[in-house]
């Protein structure tokens, strides 16, 4: 359910391991934060690869369920209103339908 709490907490200590590596070489300020977070990232793409696939499929499980629960229940609200208007049209005797019915014009 949580899935992306252990693959943020990688993600950061990736990040700071390999910021501690490239300080260690030398790089300091912005340079050493560029070369970490590239070097970081390319490890997360090959080493975190199992929790990536599971927190994206945990966030398309939940994007689905939430999708799918509302739209069928629009669904649904939509037919119960739409059977609710038929019973009422078939109830109402044909006189009052015809008083709702627009008159003809009239020549003059």
């Amino acid at each position: 359910m949580r899935s992306w709490l252990p693959y943020t907490a990688a993600r950061v200590g990736l990040f700071l391991a390999a910021f501690g590596v490239v300080y260690l070489f030398g790089a300091r300020s912005w340079m050493a934060l560029i070369l970490a977070w590239l070097i970081s990232g390319l490890a997360s793409y090959v080493l975190l690869s199992s929790l990536r696939d599971r927190m994206s499929a945990s966030v398309v499980d939940r994007i689905e369920q939430r999708r799918g629960s509302l739209v069928g229940d629009r669904l649904d609200d939509g037919a119960a209103r739409e059977d609710h208007l038929q019973e009422a049209a078939e109830d109402a005797p044909a006189a009052e339908r015809a008083e709702e019915a627009p008159a003809a014009p009239k020549d003059s």
